[in-house]
C-alpha cells in the first residue's frame, strides 16, 4: 500500500459493495441544450450515440443526446485510464516502459501477440496485459479506488480480470466527463508521477495549437448492441476541454471513425 493510499484509507474503509455516481451534475450544471451542430456531425457519420464536451475553465458545455448521456454502459477499455493510474500508484507498474512478456498464447487481436510496454499496451488495448496487472491489484483495492475516484457503478460480485469488460462496472458519458475533469485537475488519490505517465501515454496528437489525449473502448458482444467509446481531453492555448462520446457500434470497424469524429466536432465548436 502506498503512502498516498494510506492517506485515503479511512474513506476507502467505508466503501460499499455498490459504487454509485449521482447524475446531479447533469441536472445542475449550465448546458446549451441539444447541440444541433454536433447532431449534424454525428448524423453525417451515420452514428447513433451521445457526446458531452466540457470546458475546464468555465461552466460551458456542449451535449448531444442528453438522455443517453446519463445512461450507463460498460466502460470497456476506456477503464484503462483509471486502471493505469491505479497500477502506477500501487507499484505493480513502474513507468510507461513497464514490460509485459507475451506467453505465446494466440489472441484474436494480432497486435496483442507480442511483448508490450505499458504505453503500447494502452494504445492497442491489450487485454491480457491489463489483466496481469489486475491480478496483482486485487478486488478490494479496485473497490477502494473506484469509490475514491467516484467512478461509475460496480456490481457486488465481480471477476477481477473481467469487471470492466463484462458489464459488472458501468458509467455514463456524464460520469466519464466528471471523472476526466478530476484527472486533468489531479484531484484523485494519485501521486504526480502517475498522472505524468498517464498524460504521456494518452497523448495521441500533438500540434502547434493543441495536444489531444484520448482512449477508445469497445464492449463487443458483452452488450447488445455493442458500445464504442472515446474518452479524453484536449489542451489548447486558451483552455482545456474534456469529452466523452459513446455510440452503438455493432461492427468494430466503426471504432476507427471515432478519433476523426471527435476532431470534427472539436473543430466545429471552435475548440481546435
Amino acid at each position: 500500500m502506498t503512502r498516498r493510499h494510506v492517506r485515503f484509507s479511512g474513506l476507502a474503509g467505508i466503501a460499499l459493495a455498490m459504487v454509485s455516481v449521482s447524475t446531479d451534475a447533469l441536472q445542475d450544471a449550465p448546458t446549451t441544450g441539444e447541440d444541433t451542430g454536433i447532431a449534424q456531425t454525428i448524423a453525417r457519420h451515420d452514428l447513433n450515440g451521445t457526446i458531452v464536451i466540457a470546458s475546464m475553465s468555465s461552466n460551458q458545455r456542449f451535449i448531444h443526446n442528453g438522455l443517453r448521456a446519463a445512461r450507463q454502459f460498460s466502460p470497456a477499455s476506456t477503464f484503462k485510464i483509471l486502471n493505469t493510474l491505479i497500477a502506477l500508484e500501487e507499484g505493480v507498474a513502474s513507468n510507461k516502459d513497464e514490460l509485459f512478456i507475451w506467453d505465446g498464447r494466440q489472441y484474436s487481436v494480432e497486435a496483442w501477440n507480442r511483448n508490450h510496454s505499458l504505453r503500447s499496451a494502452f494504445r492497442v488495448s491489450c487485454v491480457w496485459c491489463y489483466q496481469s496487472l489486475a491480478r496483482k491489484i486485487g478486488v478490494e483495492q479496485y473497490r477502494n479506488y473506484l469509490t475514491l475516484s467516484e467512478y461509475g457503478n460496480l456490481d457486488s460480485s465481480l471477476k477481477v480480470t473481467e469487471f470492466w469488460l463484462d458489464g459488472s462496472l458501468s458509467i455514463s458519458a456524464v460520469g466519464q466527463v466528471d471523472f476526466m475533469k478530476r484527472v486533468v485537475n489531479r484531484e484523485l488519490p494519485f501521486a504526480d508521477p502517475a498522472y505524468e505517465t498517464l498524460r504521456s501515454i494518452m497523448l495521441m496528437e500533438a500540434t502547434a495549437s493543441h495536444n489531444l489525449h484520448f482512449k477508445t473502448g469497445w464492449t463487443g458482444s458483452q452488450s447488445s448492441p455493442p458500445i464504442g467509446w472515446i474518452v479524453g481531453y484536449v489542451v489548447t492555448r486558451n483552455d482545456s476541454w474534456v469529452f466523452a462520446l459513446n455510440i452503438d457500434a455493432e461492427n468494430v470497424s466503426k471504432m476507427s471513425l471515432l478519433p476523426g469524429v471527435i476532431k470534427d466536432i472539436l473543430r466545429k465548436k471552435g475548440i481546435v
